[in-house]
Protein backbone atom coordinates (compact mmCIF):
# COMPACT_ATOMS: atom_id res chain seq x y z
CA UNK A 1 0.00 0.00 0.00
CA UNK A 2 1.45 3.29 -1.10
CA UNK A 3 1.55 5.72 1.87
CA UNK A 4 2.32 10.15 1.09
CA UNK A 5 3.70 12.03 3.77
CA UNK A 6 1.84 14.78 4.98
CA UNK A 7 3.23 17.61 2.78
CA UNK A 8 3.42 15.31 -0.07
CA UNK A 9 -0.46 14.46 0.07
CA UNK A 10 -1.04 17.89 0.53
CA UNK A 11 0.88 18.93 -2.74
CA UNK A 12 -0.67 15.94 -4.30
CA UNK A 13 -4.10 17.19 -3.65
CA UNK A 14 -2.90 20.80 -4.68
CA UNK A 15 -2.06 19.85 -8.11
CA UNK A 16 -5.10 17.10 -8.29
CA UNK A 17 -7.55 20.42 -7.83
CA UNK A 18 -5.45 22.59 -10.12
CA UNK A 19 -6.14 20.20 -12.84
CA UNK A 20 -10.03 19.71 -11.78
CA UNK A 21 -10.47 23.42 -12.42
CA UNK A 22 -8.86 23.55 -15.71
CA UNK A 23 -10.91 20.42 -17.05
CA UNK A 24 -13.80 22.02 -15.93
CA UNK A 25 -13.05 25.27 -17.48
CA UNK A 26 -12.83 23.23 -20.61
CA UNK A 27 -16.45 22.15 -20.37
CA UNK A 28 -17.52 25.97 -18.75
CA UNK A 29 -15.91 28.02 -21.73
CA UNK A 30 -18.40 28.87 -24.12
CA UNK A 31 -19.63 32.09 -25.83
CA UNK A 32 -19.76 35.90 -24.06
CA UNK A 33 -23.10 37.49 -23.00
CA UNK A 34 -25.68 38.19 -25.37
CA UNK A 35 -29.58 38.79 -24.60
CA UNK A 36 -30.84 37.38 -21.65
CA UNK A 37 -32.84 34.23 -21.54
CA UNK A 38 -31.77 33.89 -25.16
CA UNK A 39 -28.91 31.64 -26.94
CA UNK A 40 -27.28 33.36 -29.99
CA UNK A 41 -26.88 30.90 -32.69
CA UNK A 42 -24.11 32.86 -34.63
CA UNK A 43 -24.21 31.38 -38.03
CA UNK A 44 -27.95 32.09 -38.18
CA UNK A 45 -27.78 35.84 -36.64
CA UNK A 46 -30.68 34.59 -34.58
CA UNK A 47 -31.64 34.06 -30.71
CA UNK A 48 -33.70 31.30 -29.08
CA UNK A 49 -35.46 31.35 -25.89
CA UNK A 50 -34.67 29.38 -22.92
CA UNK A 51 -36.55 26.00 -23.26
CA UNK A 52 -36.10 25.79 -27.22
CA UNK A 53 -34.93 22.55 -28.98
CA UNK A 54 -32.78 23.32 -31.87
CA UNK A 55 -32.09 20.94 -34.85
CA UNK A 56 -28.68 21.64 -36.09
CA UNK A 57 -29.48 20.29 -39.36
CA UNK A 58 -32.84 22.82 -40.25
CA UNK A 59 -31.46 25.43 -37.35
CA UNK A 60 -35.39 25.81 -36.91
CA UNK A 61 -36.67 24.64 -33.46
CA UNK A 62 -38.47 21.20 -32.78
CA UNK A 63 -40.74 19.62 -30.17
CA UNK A 64 -39.19 17.03 -28.02
CA UNK A 65 -41.20 14.56 -29.23
CA UNK A 66 -39.46 15.37 -32.68
CA UNK A 67 -36.17 14.92 -31.40
CA UNK A 68 -37.19 11.61 -29.59
CA UNK A 69 -38.33 10.30 -33.03
CA UNK A 70 -34.80 11.31 -34.49
CA UNK A 71 -32.73 9.54 -31.65
CA UNK A 72 -35.05 6.62 -31.31
CA UNK A 73 -32.82 4.73 -33.99
CA UNK A 74 -29.30 6.20 -32.62
CA UNK A 75 -27.32 3.60 -30.55
CA UNK A 76 -25.46 6.46 -29.11
CA UNK A 77 -26.60 9.55 -27.59
CA UNK A 78 -24.85 11.89 -26.13
CA UNK A 79 -25.86 14.34 -23.87
CA UNK A 80 -24.00 17.19 -22.82
CA UNK A 81 -23.40 19.33 -19.89
CA UNK A 82 -22.32 22.16 -17.78
CA UNK A 83 -21.32 19.76 -14.46
CA UNK A 84 -22.59 22.48 -12.19
CA UNK A 85 -25.87 23.50 -13.62
CA UNK A 86 -28.60 21.32 -12.26
CA UNK A 87 -31.18 21.87 -14.98
CA UNK A 88 -28.72 20.36 -17.36
CA UNK A 89 -29.09 17.26 -15.21
CA UNK A 90 -32.64 17.28 -15.02
CA UNK A 91 -33.16 17.59 -18.85
CA UNK A 92 -30.53 14.54 -19.25
CA UNK A 93 -32.75 12.93 -16.78
CA UNK A 94 -35.64 13.47 -18.56
CA UNK A 95 -34.10 12.09 -21.85
CA UNK A 96 -32.78 9.16 -20.22
CA UNK A 97 -36.42 8.18 -18.82
CA UNK A 98 -37.94 8.43 -22.45
CA UNK A 99 -35.09 6.42 -24.04
CA UNK A 100 -35.62 3.88 -21.60
CA UNK A 101 -39.37 3.22 -22.27
CA UNK A 102 -38.56 2.72 -25.54
CA UNK A 103 -35.18 0.82 -24.64
CA UNK A 104 -35.47 -1.29 -21.40
CA UNK A 105 -32.05 -2.97 -21.29
CA UNK A 106 -30.35 0.73 -22.22
CA UNK A 107 -27.10 1.72 -20.70
CA UNK A 108 -25.64 5.19 -19.10
CA UNK A 109 -22.39 6.13 -19.91
CA UNK A 110 -21.00 8.59 -17.48
CA UNK A 111 -17.94 10.99 -17.49
CA UNK A 112 -18.25 11.71 -13.73
CA UNK A 113 -16.98 8.28 -12.92
CA UNK A 114 -13.79 6.40 -14.20
CA UNK A 115 -13.14 2.31 -15.51
CA UNK A 116 -11.22 1.12 -12.07
CA UNK A 117 -14.70 1.72 -10.83
CA UNK A 118 -16.99 -0.63 -12.24
CA UNK A 119 -17.37 -3.21 -10.23
CA UNK A 120 -18.89 -0.60 -8.02
CA UNK A 121 -20.91 0.74 -10.42
CA UNK A 122 -22.32 -2.63 -11.34
CA UNK A 123 -23.25 -3.20 -7.46
CA UNK A 124 -24.87 0.20 -7.96
CA UNK A 125 -27.21 -0.89 -10.57
CA UNK A 126 -27.69 -4.53 -9.09
CA UNK A 127 -29.31 -2.32 -5.80
CA UNK A 128 -26.93 -3.94 -3.72
CA UNK A 129 -24.99 -0.22 -1.94
CA UNK A 130 -26.49 2.37 -0.80
CA UNK A 131 -25.93 5.76 -1.00
CA UNK A 132 -23.48 6.28 1.79
CA UNK A 133 -21.84 3.09 0.36
CA UNK A 134 -22.04 3.98 -2.78
CA UNK A 135 -20.44 7.53 -2.10
CA UNK A 136 -17.60 6.03 -0.13
CA UNK A 137 -16.66 3.10 -2.68
CA UNK A 138 -16.36 5.81 -5.67
CA UNK A 139 -14.30 8.45 -3.61
CA UNK A 140 -16.80 10.78 -5.34
CA UNK A 141 -15.60 13.87 -2.75
CA UNK A 142 -12.33 13.02 -3.02
CA UNK A 143 -12.36 12.78 -6.80
CA UNK A 144 -14.48 15.48 -7.24
CA UNK A 145 -14.31 17.41 -3.60
CA UNK A 146 -16.69 20.15 -3.05
CA UNK A 147 -16.58 21.46 -6.83
CA UNK A 148 -19.07 19.30 -8.03
CA UNK A 149 -21.93 18.30 -5.31
CA UNK A 150 -23.18 14.69 -5.82
CA UNK A 151 -26.79 15.83 -5.28
CA UNK A 152 -26.32 17.08 -8.82
CA UNK A 153 -26.36 13.64 -10.02
CA UNK A 154 -28.30 11.75 -6.87
CA UNK A 155 -31.61 12.00 -9.15
CA UNK A 156 -30.03 10.38 -12.23
CA UNK A 157 -28.04 8.14 -10.40
CA UNK A 158 -31.35 7.10 -8.19
CA UNK A 159 -33.41 6.43 -11.49
CA UNK A 160 -30.57 3.94 -12.70
CA UNK A 161 -30.51 2.19 -9.69
CA UNK A 162 -34.70 1.62 -9.34
CA UNK A 163 -34.36 0.37 -13.06
CA UNK A 164 -31.41 -1.72 -12.53
CA UNK A 165 -29.84 -0.20 -15.65
CA UNK A 166 -26.03 -0.74 -16.13
CA UNK A 167 -23.85 2.10 -15.42
CA UNK A 168 -20.74 2.53 -17.81
CA UNK A 169 -17.84 4.25 -16.05
CA UNK A 170 -16.16 6.32 -19.27
CA UNK A 171 -13.32 8.08 -17.51
CA UNK A 172 -9.95 7.13 -16.76
CA UNK A 173 -8.30 8.27 -13.14
CA UNK A 174 -7.38 11.45 -13.00
CA UNK A 175 -4.09 11.66 -11.71
CA UNK A 176 -3.58 9.55 -15.17
CA UNK A 177 -4.51 13.00 -17.27
CA UNK A 178 -3.04 15.09 -15.03
CA UNK A 179 0.41 13.39 -15.14
CA UNK A 180 0.34 13.56 -18.95
CA UNK A 181 -0.64 17.11 -19.01
CA UNK A 182 2.83 18.15 -16.55
CA UNK A 183 4.78 15.27 -17.73
CA UNK A 184 3.92 13.40 -20.96
CA UNK A 185 3.00 10.17 -21.60
CA UNK A 186 6.63 8.59 -20.72
CA UNK A 187 6.47 9.92 -17.12
CA UNK A 188 3.64 7.51 -16.34
CA UNK A 189 4.55 4.32 -14.72
CA UNK A 190 4.10 1.09 -16.56
CA UNK A 191 1.27 0.16 -14.67
CA UNK A 192 -0.55 3.46 -15.21
CA UNK A 193 -0.03 3.20 -18.99
CA UNK A 194 -2.14 0.41 -18.61
CA UNK A 195 -5.10 3.25 -18.37
CA UNK A 196 -4.64 4.14 -21.29
CA UNK A 197 -6.70 3.61 -24.69
CA UNK A 198 -5.26 0.97 -27.48
CA UNK A 199 -5.45 3.77 -30.22
CA UNK A 200 -4.76 7.58 -29.45
CA UNK A 201 -5.62 10.49 -32.34
CA UNK A 202 -3.93 14.13 -32.10
CA UNK A 203 -4.94 14.83 -35.96
CA UNK A 204 -7.86 16.48 -35.49
CA UNK A 205 -7.36 20.35 -36.00
CA UNK A 206 -10.34 22.09 -35.54
CA UNK A 207 -9.77 19.63 -31.52
CA UNK A 208 -6.48 21.36 -30.97
CA UNK A 209 -7.44 24.53 -32.16
CA UNK A 210 -10.05 24.44 -29.53
CA UNK A 211 -7.85 22.97 -26.63
CA UNK A 212 -5.23 25.49 -27.42
CA UNK A 213 -7.16 28.10 -27.06
CA UNK A 214 -8.79 26.86 -23.40
CA UNK A 215 -4.68 26.03 -22.88
CA UNK A 216 -4.14 30.32 -23.26
CA UNK A 217 -6.65 31.49 -21.48
CA UNK A 218 -6.43 29.33 -18.15
CA UNK A 219 -2.26 28.58 -17.40
CA UNK A 220 -1.91 26.30 -14.42
CA UNK A 221 1.88 26.74 -12.51
CA UNK A 222 4.25 24.17 -13.86
CA UNK A 223 1.95 23.21 -17.27
CA UNK A 224 3.83 24.58 -20.02
CA UNK A 225 4.04 22.52 -22.71
CA UNK A 226 0.75 22.48 -24.83
CA UNK A 227 2.27 19.15 -26.59
CA UNK A 228 1.69 17.50 -23.79
CA UNK A 229 -1.60 18.64 -22.55
CA UNK A 230 -3.19 17.86 -25.76
CA UNK A 231 -2.09 14.61 -25.60
CA UNK A 232 -3.63 14.38 -21.90
CA UNK A 233 -7.24 15.69 -23.49
CA UNK A 234 -6.78 13.15 -26.60
CA UNK A 235 -5.98 10.45 -23.94
CA UNK A 236 -9.18 11.27 -22.30
CA UNK A 237 -11.14 11.46 -25.35
CA UNK A 238 -9.96 8.08 -26.83
CA UNK A 239 -10.43 6.54 -23.90
CA UNK A 240 -14.50 7.66 -23.03
CA UNK A 241 -14.74 6.96 -26.63
CA UNK A 242 -12.95 3.06 -26.01
CA UNK A 243 -15.15 2.62 -22.86
CA UNK A 244 -17.85 2.79 -24.57
CA UNK A 245 -17.49 0.59 -27.83
CA UNK A 246 -16.25 -2.06 -25.04
CA UNK A 247 -19.97 -1.57 -23.50
CA UNK A 248 -21.82 -0.89 -26.13
CA UNK A 249 -22.34 -4.10 -27.26
CA UNK A 250 -26.09 -4.74 -28.99
CA UNK A 251 -27.72 -2.31 -26.77
CA UNK A 252 -28.30 1.64 -26.48
CA UNK A 253 -25.89 3.91 -24.52
CA UNK A 254 -27.23 7.62 -23.27
CA UNK A 255 -23.44 9.30 -22.91
CA UNK A 256 -22.99 11.77 -20.32
CA UNK A 257 -19.86 14.03 -20.22
CA UNK A 258 -19.01 17.41 -20.83
CA UNK A 259 -20.30 20.03 -23.48
CA UNK A 260 -16.37 20.47 -24.30
CA UNK A 261 -16.54 16.74 -25.23
CA UNK A 262 -19.22 16.48 -27.26
CA UNK A 263 -18.65 19.60 -29.29
CA UNK A 264 -18.85 19.17 -32.97
CA UNK A 265 -18.15 15.22 -32.43
CA UNK A 266 -14.24 15.90 -32.28
CA UNK A 267 -14.14 14.45 -28.99
CA UNK A 268 -15.54 11.22 -27.87
CA UNK A 269 -18.39 10.95 -30.34
CA UNK A 270 -16.40 10.79 -33.66
CA UNK A 271 -13.95 8.60 -32.00
CA UNK A 272 -16.15 6.08 -30.97
CA UNK A 273 -17.95 6.02 -33.81
CA UNK A 274 -14.56 4.72 -35.57
CA UNK A 275 -14.49 2.36 -33.52
CA UNK A 276 -18.07 0.92 -33.67
CA UNK A 277 -19.70 2.35 -36.92
CA UNK A 278 -22.85 2.75 -34.53
CA UNK A 279 -25.24 5.54 -35.43
CA UNK A 280 -25.63 8.09 -33.22
CA UNK A 281 -26.84 11.70 -31.97
CA UNK A 282 -25.20 14.68 -29.88
CA UNK A 283 -27.25 16.82 -27.80
CA UNK A 284 -25.64 20.42 -26.42
CA UNK A 285 -26.87 22.10 -23.72
CA UNK A 286 -26.47 25.67 -24.17
CA UNK A 287 -27.03 28.03 -21.33
CA UNK A 288 -28.41 31.30 -21.97
CA UNK A 289 -26.68 34.43 -22.37
CA UNK A 290 -24.14 32.13 -24.60
CA UNK A 291 -23.64 31.97 -28.09
CA UNK A 292 -22.93 28.94 -30.55
CA UNK A 293 -22.60 27.63 -33.97
CA UNK A 294 -25.49 26.03 -35.22
CA UNK A 295 -23.26 22.70 -35.99
CA UNK A 296 -21.69 22.51 -32.58
CA UNK A 297 -24.31 19.49 -32.12
CA UNK A 298 -27.29 17.68 -33.94
CA UNK A 299 -29.71 19.69 -31.33
CA UNK A 300 -28.66 22.33 -29.64
CA UNK A 301 -31.24 22.54 -26.03
CA UNK A 302 -31.51 26.39 -24.57
CA UNK A 303 -31.27 25.92 -20.88
CA UNK A 304 -31.68 28.60 -17.91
Amino acid sequence: MITLEKKEFTVYINWRFRFLGLIIFIGLMWGCAVAPKQVYIKDLSTSFEEGTIISGKTGMPVSFEALLADVNDSRVIYVGENHTQMTHHEIQLKIIIAIFDQHPSMAVGMEMFDHSYQDVLDMWSAGELDQKAFLEKTHWYINWGKTINYALYSDILNFVKENRIRLVGLNVPSYIQSKIAFGGIDSLLDEEKKHLPKNIDISNTAHRAYVEKVFKHHHVRGMNNFEHFYMAQCVWEDAMAEAIAENLNDGVMVVLAGNGHIQYKYGIPDRSFRRTGAFFRTIYLASVGSEVERDVADYIWVTP
